[in-house]
Protein backbone atom coordinates (compact mmCIF):
# COMPACT_ATOMS: atom_id res chain seq x y z
CA UNK A 1 0.00 0.00 0.00
CA UNK A 2 1.17 3.51 -0.56
CA UNK A 3 -0.57 6.59 1.30
CA UNK A 4 -1.32 9.73 -0.40
CA UNK A 5 -1.20 12.58 1.90
CA UNK A 6 -3.17 16.18 1.66
CA UNK A 7 -0.40 18.58 -0.16
CA UNK A 8 1.17 21.80 0.69
CA UNK A 9 -1.93 24.18 -0.75
CA UNK A 10 0.44 27.08 -0.72
CA UNK A 11 0.12 30.58 1.35
CA UNK A 12 0.79 28.95 4.66
CA UNK A 13 -2.42 27.06 5.18
CA UNK A 14 -2.43 24.03 7.50
CA UNK A 15 -5.36 22.42 7.24
CA UNK A 16 -8.81 22.13 4.64
CA UNK A 17 -12.14 20.99 5.13
CA UNK A 18 -12.94 18.11 2.78
CA UNK A 19 -15.85 18.45 0.70
CA UNK A 20 -16.53 15.73 -1.88
CA UNK A 21 -14.96 12.90 -3.25
CA UNK A 22 -14.80 12.00 -6.96
CA UNK A 23 -13.66 8.54 -6.61
CA UNK A 24 -14.33 5.63 -4.70
CA UNK A 25 -12.79 3.05 -3.36
CA UNK A 26 -12.02 0.40 -5.41
CA UNK A 27 -12.01 2.83 -8.58
CA UNK A 28 -9.10 2.85 -10.50
CA UNK A 29 -7.91 6.32 -11.45
CA UNK A 30 -4.98 7.69 -13.35
CA UNK A 31 -2.57 11.06 -12.37
CA UNK A 32 -3.87 13.89 -12.33
CA UNK A 33 -7.36 12.65 -12.38
CA UNK A 34 -9.30 14.88 -9.82
CA UNK A 35 -9.78 12.60 -6.36
CA UNK A 36 -11.36 14.97 -4.12
CA UNK A 37 -12.86 18.76 -3.75
CA UNK A 38 -11.03 20.58 -0.65
CA UNK A 39 -12.20 23.96 1.35
CA UNK A 40 -9.67 26.06 2.51
CA UNK A 41 -9.80 29.31 4.41
CA UNK A 42 -11.25 30.73 0.86
CA UNK A 43 -11.85 29.11 -1.87
CA UNK A 44 -12.37 25.12 -3.18
CA UNK A 45 -9.67 23.63 -4.72
CA UNK A 46 -9.83 20.04 -6.32
CA UNK A 47 -6.88 17.90 -5.55
CA UNK A 48 -5.94 15.64 -8.53
CA UNK A 49 -4.20 12.12 -7.95
CA UNK A 50 -0.47 11.64 -8.15
CA UNK A 51 -0.45 8.81 -9.77
CA UNK A 52 -2.08 5.66 -11.88
CA UNK A 53 -3.78 3.13 -9.75
CA UNK A 54 -6.29 1.54 -7.86
CA UNK A 55 -7.91 3.23 -4.57
CA UNK A 56 -8.08 0.97 -1.72
CA UNK A 57 -9.12 3.44 0.79
CA UNK A 58 -10.78 6.43 1.20
CA UNK A 59 -9.14 8.57 4.81
CA UNK A 60 -11.83 11.12 5.46
CA UNK A 61 -14.97 11.82 5.55
CA UNK A 62 -17.17 14.85 3.74
CA UNK A 63 -17.08 17.46 5.94
CA UNK A 64 -13.87 16.53 8.05
CA UNK A 65 -11.03 18.70 8.19
CA UNK A 66 -7.65 17.13 7.22
CA UNK A 67 -3.93 18.70 8.47
CA UNK A 68 -1.59 19.47 5.27
CA UNK A 69 0.51 16.07 5.47
CA UNK A 70 -2.53 14.23 6.59
CA UNK A 71 -3.37 11.08 4.78
CA UNK A 72 -6.23 11.56 1.89
CA UNK A 73 -6.22 7.84 -0.38
CA UNK A 74 -4.32 4.40 0.11
CA UNK A 75 -3.75 2.93 -3.12
CA UNK A 76 -2.94 -0.41 -4.04
CA UNK A 77 0.63 -1.32 -5.29
CA UNK A 78 1.41 -0.57 -8.77
CA UNK A 79 2.69 2.11 -11.07
CA UNK A 80 3.27 5.39 -9.83
CA UNK A 81 4.35 8.30 -10.85
CA UNK A 82 6.92 11.05 -8.95
CA UNK A 83 4.48 12.93 -6.21
CA UNK A 84 7.65 15.42 -6.03
CA UNK A 85 8.08 17.80 -3.03
CA UNK A 86 5.10 19.17 -2.33
CA UNK A 87 2.75 15.80 -1.90
CA UNK A 88 3.88 13.35 0.26
CA UNK A 89 3.91 9.80 0.40
CA UNK A 90 3.88 7.59 3.85
CA UNK A 91 4.01 3.73 4.39
CA UNK A 92 0.87 2.22 5.56
CA UNK A 93 0.79 2.33 9.26
CA UNK A 94 0.58 -1.14 11.18
CA UNK A 95 -2.07 -2.06 12.24
CA UNK A 96 -2.84 -1.26 16.16
CA UNK A 97 -4.34 -3.18 18.73
CA UNK A 98 -8.22 -1.97 19.25
CA UNK A 99 -8.24 0.40 22.56
CA UNK A 100 -10.75 -1.24 25.32
CA UNK A 101 -14.16 0.63 24.99
CA UNK A 102 -14.44 2.63 27.83
CA UNK A 103 -17.42 1.60 29.97
CA UNK A 104 -20.18 4.22 30.31
CA UNK A 105 -23.19 4.12 32.93
CA UNK A 106 -25.96 2.16 31.81
CA UNK A 107 -29.10 4.82 31.34
CA UNK A 108 -32.28 3.77 33.88
CA UNK A 109 -35.28 4.65 32.05
CA UNK A 110 -38.37 1.99 31.42
CA UNK A 111 -38.94 0.94 27.66
CA UNK A 112 -42.15 3.20 27.02
CA UNK A 113 -39.66 6.43 28.12
CA UNK A 114 -36.78 4.58 25.65
CA UNK A 115 -39.42 4.44 22.69
CA UNK A 116 -39.93 7.91 23.24
CA UNK A 117 -36.59 9.07 23.19
CA UNK A 118 -36.17 7.18 20.16
CA UNK A 119 -39.15 8.73 18.71
CA UNK A 120 -38.12 12.26 19.53
CA UNK A 121 -34.47 11.73 18.19
CA UNK A 122 -33.41 12.31 22.34
CA UNK A 123 -30.39 10.58 23.13
CA UNK A 124 -30.92 9.17 26.94
CA UNK A 125 -27.27 9.44 28.12
CA UNK A 126 -27.19 13.40 27.44
CA UNK A 127 -30.87 14.08 29.53
CA UNK A 128 -30.99 15.25 33.19
CA UNK A 129 -32.71 12.37 35.01
CA UNK A 130 -35.01 13.81 37.94
CA UNK A 131 -37.01 10.42 38.72
CA UNK A 132 -36.39 7.97 41.76
CA UNK A 133 -32.68 6.01 41.88
CA UNK A 134 -31.73 8.48 39.00
CA UNK A 135 -33.85 7.17 36.48
CA UNK A 136 -34.80 8.91 33.44
CA UNK A 137 -38.79 10.02 33.27
CA UNK A 138 -41.46 10.69 30.20
CA UNK A 139 -41.02 14.38 31.17
CA UNK A 140 -37.23 14.28 31.23
CA UNK A 141 -36.93 13.24 27.77
CA UNK A 142 -39.64 15.79 26.22
CA UNK A 143 -37.90 18.44 28.76
CA UNK A 144 -34.75 17.69 26.55
CA UNK A 145 -36.34 17.39 23.07
CA UNK A 146 -38.41 20.58 23.42
CA UNK A 147 -34.64 22.35 24.40
CA UNK A 148 -33.04 20.66 20.90
CA UNK A 149 -36.29 22.04 18.94
CA UNK A 150 -35.52 25.44 20.84
CA UNK A 151 -31.86 26.27 20.88
CA UNK A 152 -31.54 24.59 16.75
CA UNK A 153 -28.76 22.11 15.93
CA UNK A 154 -25.27 22.66 16.08
CA UNK A 155 -22.90 24.29 13.56
CA UNK A 156 -19.26 23.51 13.21
CA UNK A 157 -17.98 26.65 12.01
CA UNK A 158 -16.03 25.84 8.85
CA UNK A 159 -14.59 27.23 5.67
CA UNK A 160 -15.23 31.16 5.14
CA UNK A 161 -16.87 31.54 8.24
CA UNK A 162 -13.78 29.57 10.49
CA UNK A 163 -11.48 31.99 8.62
CA UNK A 164 -13.45 35.06 9.64
CA UNK A 165 -14.04 33.54 13.29
CA UNK A 166 -9.95 33.31 13.09
CA UNK A 167 -9.11 36.86 11.39
CA UNK A 168 -11.88 38.85 13.55
CA UNK A 169 -10.60 37.24 17.01
CA UNK A 170 -6.78 38.12 15.88
CA UNK A 171 -8.02 41.51 14.69
CA UNK A 172 -9.81 41.87 18.22
CA UNK A 173 -6.59 40.41 20.07
CA UNK A 174 -3.89 42.37 18.08
CA UNK A 175 -5.69 46.32 16.68
CA UNK A 176 -5.70 49.40 18.90
CA UNK A 177 -9.25 50.59 16.77
CA UNK A 178 -10.16 54.10 16.51
CA UNK A 179 -13.10 55.60 13.94
CA UNK A 180 -13.79 58.69 12.64
CA UNK A 181 -16.71 59.71 10.66
CA UNK A 182 -18.13 61.71 8.19
CA UNK A 183 -20.65 62.32 5.04
CA UNK A 184 -20.24 63.25 1.39
CA UNK A 185 -22.88 65.54 -0.48
CA UNK A 186 -22.98 63.37 -3.78
CA UNK A 187 -25.66 65.16 -4.99
CA UNK A 188 -23.54 66.28 -8.35
CA UNK A 189 -22.86 62.57 -9.23
CA UNK A 190 -24.29 62.19 -13.02
CA UNK A 191 -27.14 59.41 -13.70
CA UNK A 192 -25.82 56.12 -13.91
CA UNK A 193 -22.56 57.08 -11.46
CA UNK A 194 -21.04 53.44 -11.06
CA UNK A 195 -20.70 53.71 -6.54
CA UNK A 196 -18.16 51.13 -6.33
CA UNK A 197 -15.85 53.16 -8.89
CA UNK A 198 -16.31 56.35 -7.21
CA UNK A 199 -15.33 54.46 -3.53
CA UNK A 200 -12.57 53.19 -5.19
CA UNK A 201 -11.62 55.98 -6.87
CA UNK A 202 -11.65 58.28 -3.70
CA UNK A 203 -9.84 55.25 -1.51
CA UNK A 204 -6.57 56.08 -4.18
CA UNK A 205 -7.41 59.71 -3.28
CA UNK A 206 -7.17 59.41 0.88
CA UNK A 207 -3.93 57.43 0.39
CA UNK A 208 -2.46 59.91 -1.81
CA UNK A 209 -3.16 62.30 0.68
CA UNK A 210 -1.93 60.22 3.95
CA UNK A 211 0.43 57.39 2.70
CA UNK A 212 0.43 55.90 5.84
CA UNK A 213 -2.85 54.42 5.63
CA UNK A 214 -2.07 52.25 2.61
CA UNK A 215 0.76 50.44 5.24
CA UNK A 216 1.40 46.77 7.13
CA UNK A 217 2.28 47.32 10.82
CA UNK A 218 3.83 44.24 12.41
CA UNK A 219 3.03 44.62 16.05
CA UNK A 220 5.88 42.07 17.59
CA UNK A 221 8.36 44.08 16.01
CA UNK A 222 7.13 47.57 16.21
CA UNK A 223 7.36 48.07 12.42
CA UNK A 224 5.30 50.23 9.69
CA UNK A 225 5.93 49.25 5.89
CA UNK A 226 4.37 52.07 3.93
CA UNK A 227 3.24 50.42 0.45
CA UNK A 228 3.73 51.92 -2.79
CA UNK A 229 0.78 50.27 -4.49
CA UNK A 230 -2.91 49.94 -3.63
CA UNK A 231 -3.74 46.41 -3.67
CA UNK A 232 -7.47 46.80 -2.52
CA UNK A 233 -9.31 44.21 -0.22
CA UNK A 234 -12.97 44.63 -1.41
CA UNK A 235 -15.68 43.13 1.42
CA UNK A 236 -18.00 40.63 -0.16
CA UNK A 237 -20.59 39.07 1.92
CA UNK A 238 -22.15 36.02 0.90
CA UNK A 239 -23.89 33.12 1.87
CA UNK A 240 -20.92 31.32 2.83
CA UNK A 241 -19.63 33.98 4.90
CA UNK A 242 -17.62 37.00 4.10
CA UNK A 243 -14.84 37.26 1.43
CA UNK A 244 -12.11 40.41 0.64
CA UNK A 245 -11.09 39.62 -2.56
CA UNK A 246 -8.39 41.93 -3.81
CA UNK A 247 -8.45 44.32 -6.72
CA UNK A 248 -4.69 44.76 -8.09
CA UNK A 249 -3.10 47.91 -7.98
CA UNK A 250 -6.21 50.69 -8.58
CA UNK A 251 -4.33 53.68 -8.60
CA UNK A 252 -3.14 53.09 -12.20
CA UNK A 253 -6.11 51.69 -13.42
CA UNK A 254 -9.17 52.67 -15.29
CA UNK A 255 -12.75 52.87 -14.56
CA UNK A 256 -13.36 50.62 -17.14
CA UNK A 257 -10.60 47.70 -15.87
CA UNK A 258 -11.53 48.27 -12.43
CA UNK A 259 -15.39 47.13 -13.25
CA UNK A 260 -14.02 44.49 -15.47
CA UNK A 261 -12.04 43.71 -12.80
CA UNK A 262 -14.73 43.61 -10.05
CA UNK A 263 -17.12 41.70 -12.36
CA UNK A 264 -14.41 38.58 -12.90
CA UNK A 265 -13.83 38.73 -9.16
CA UNK A 266 -17.94 38.38 -8.38
CA UNK A 267 -18.06 34.96 -10.98
CA UNK A 268 -15.06 33.80 -9.30
CA UNK A 269 -17.08 34.33 -5.93
CA UNK A 270 -20.10 32.54 -7.14
CA UNK A 271 -18.61 29.42 -8.80
CA UNK A 272 -15.94 29.68 -5.12
CA UNK A 273 -12.73 29.35 -7.48
CA UNK A 274 -11.14 32.06 -6.58
CA UNK A 275 -7.29 31.56 -6.44
CA UNK A 276 -5.94 31.72 -2.98
CA UNK A 277 -3.28 33.84 -3.71
CA UNK A 278 -6.14 36.32 -4.63
CA UNK A 279 -7.33 36.44 -1.73
CA UNK A 280 -4.05 37.71 0.54
CA UNK A 281 -1.95 40.89 0.31
CA UNK A 282 -4.88 43.36 0.97
CA UNK A 283 -3.01 46.65 1.63
CA UNK A 284 -6.34 48.56 2.66
CA UNK A 285 -9.98 47.50 2.51
CA UNK A 286 -13.44 48.69 1.46
CA UNK A 287 -16.79 47.59 3.09
CA UNK A 288 -19.78 48.95 1.42
CA UNK A 289 -22.13 48.14 3.88
CA UNK A 290 -24.81 50.36 3.08
CA UNK A 291 -26.10 48.55 0.06
CA UNK A 292 -27.84 46.58 2.86
CA UNK A 293 -28.21 49.15 5.53
CA UNK A 294 -26.55 51.48 8.22
CA UNK A 295 -24.97 54.84 8.09
CA UNK A 296 -21.78 54.22 10.54
CA UNK A 297 -20.15 51.21 11.28
CA UNK A 298 -16.77 50.55 13.84
CA UNK A 299 -15.61 48.04 11.28
CA UNK A 300 -12.50 45.79 11.68
CA UNK A 301 -9.14 45.89 10.38
CA UNK A 302 -7.40 42.18 9.76
CA UNK A 303 -3.81 42.35 10.15
CA UNK A 304 -1.39 44.17 9.08
CA UNK A 305 -3.28 46.42 7.28
CA UNK A 306 -3.77 49.17 9.38
CA UNK A 307 -7.58 50.73 7.83
CA UNK A 308 -10.70 50.06 6.71
CA UNK A 309 -13.20 52.59 4.81
CA UNK A 310 -17.20 51.88 5.09
CA UNK A 311 -19.47 53.43 3.00
CA UNK A 312 -22.76 53.44 4.64
CA UNK A 313 -26.68 53.61 2.72
CA UNK A 314 -27.26 56.82 1.03
CA UNK A 315 -30.24 58.94 1.98
CA UNK A 316 -31.66 62.36 1.03
CA UNK A 317 -31.57 64.72 3.30
CA UNK A 318 -32.16 68.42 3.22
CA UNK A 319 -29.61 70.90 3.26
CA UNK A 320 -28.18 74.44 2.83
CA UNK A 321 -26.59 74.74 -0.82
CA UNK A 322 -25.66 78.55 -1.74
CA UNK A 323 -28.19 80.13 0.59
CA UNK A 324 -30.80 77.53 -0.34
CA UNK A 325 -32.67 75.15 1.34
CA UNK A 326 -32.13 71.85 -0.91
CA UNK A 327 -32.50 68.24 -0.82
CA UNK A 328 -29.26 66.16 -1.45
CA UNK A 329 -28.14 62.83 -2.07
CA UNK A 330 -25.69 62.22 1.30
CA UNK A 331 -22.98 59.14 1.53
CA UNK A 332 -21.95 58.45 5.03
CA UNK A 333 -18.74 57.46 5.59
CA UNK A 334 -16.79 55.29 8.51
CA UNK A 335 -12.84 54.95 8.39
CA UNK A 336 -11.68 52.81 11.13
CA UNK A 337 -8.10 52.83 11.49
CA UNK A 338 -4.94 50.94 13.57
CA UNK A 339 -3.82 54.00 16.36
CA UNK A 340 -0.66 52.11 17.08
CA UNK A 341 0.20 52.92 13.68
CA UNK A 342 -1.85 55.54 12.60
CA UNK A 343 -2.81 59.04 14.24
CA UNK A 344 -5.72 60.38 14.32
CA UNK A 345 -4.59 63.56 11.93
CA UNK A 346 -3.30 61.35 9.47
CA UNK A 347 -6.70 59.26 9.40
CA UNK A 348 -8.54 62.58 9.12
CA UNK A 349 -6.69 63.66 6.00
CA UNK A 350 -7.55 60.79 4.76
CA UNK A 351 -11.28 61.38 4.94
CA UNK A 352 -10.94 64.60 3.71
CA UNK A 353 -8.94 64.05 0.53
CA UNK A 354 -11.51 61.08 0.17
CA UNK A 355 -14.89 63.39 0.75
CA UNK A 356 -13.44 65.59 -1.70
CA UNK A 357 -13.22 63.00 -4.13
CA UNK A 358 -16.40 61.68 -3.79
CA UNK A 359 -17.89 65.35 -4.33
CA UNK A 360 -16.55 66.03 -7.48
CA UNK A 361 -19.03 66.12 -10.27
CA UNK A 362 -16.78 63.67 -12.41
Amino acid sequence: MSVFVLPDLGEGLQEAELVAWHVGEGDHVVADQPLVSVETEKAVVEVPSPQDGKIARLCAEPGERVKVGGPLVEFKEGPRTDTGTIVGELSAPPPSAPSPTPQTPAVRAAPAVRALAQRLGVDLAKVAASGPGGAVTSADVERAARAQTESGPVELLAGVRRAMAINMARSHAEIVPATVSDEADIEAWPPGSDITIRLVRAVVAGCAASPGLNAWYDGRTMERRLLKQIDLGLAVDTEDGLFVPVLRNVAVRDAADLRRGIEAMKRDLRARSVPVAELRGQTITLSNFGMFAGRFAALVIVPPQVAILGAGRITKRPVISDGQLAVHRILPLSLTFDHRAVTGGEAARFLKAAIEELERRE
